[in-house]
C-alpha cells in the first residue's frame, strides 16, 4: 500500500503542490504589486509608442528622399533623351555644361 511518506517524496506530488501554491500566490502577488507594476507598464507602453512614432517618421523621410531622387533621375533621363534626339537630328554637340562645341554630331560628322 502507498504510504504518506512515499507520496510526499514523489515528483508528481511536488509538482501538484507547486501548482497549487502558484495558483494561490500569483493572484495575491499581482494584487499586491499592481500599484507598482501598472505605472511601470504604462511607462513602457509610452516609450514603445514614442519609438514607433519616431521610426515611422524616419521611414517617411527616407521615402521622401527616395521619391525626390527618383524624380530627379527621371528628369535627367528626359533631358538626356531630348539631347539625344537633338544630336540625332544633326544639332551641334554640347559639352557637359550644355554649351555648343562647334563640332557637328550625327550625319554631318560622318560627312566631315
Amino acid at each position: 500500500m502507498l504510504r504518506m511518506e512515499d507520496l510526499l517524496r514523489s515528483e508528481m506530488a511536488k509538482g501538484v503542490a507547486l501548482g497549487i501554491g502558484a495558483a494561490i500566490l500569483v493572484p495575491v502577488l499581482l494584487t499586491a504589486l499592481a500599484p507598482v507594476v501598472k505605472p511601470v507598464a504604462r511607462s513602457a507602453a509610452k516609450a514603445g509608442l514614442r519609438a514607433y512614432e519616431r521610426a515611422r517618421e524616419a521611414v517617411e523621410e527616407v521615402g521622401e528622399v527616395i521619391e525626390d531622387l527618383a524624380a530627379e533621375t527621371r528628369s535627367e533621363l528626359r533631358e538626356e533623351r531630348f539631347a539625344g534626339d537633338a544630336v540625332a537630328e544633326g544639332a551641334p554637340a554640347t559639352d557637359d555644361d550644355g554649351l555648343a562645341t562647334g563640332h557637328p554630331v550625327g550625319e554631318e560628322a560622318v560627312r566631315h
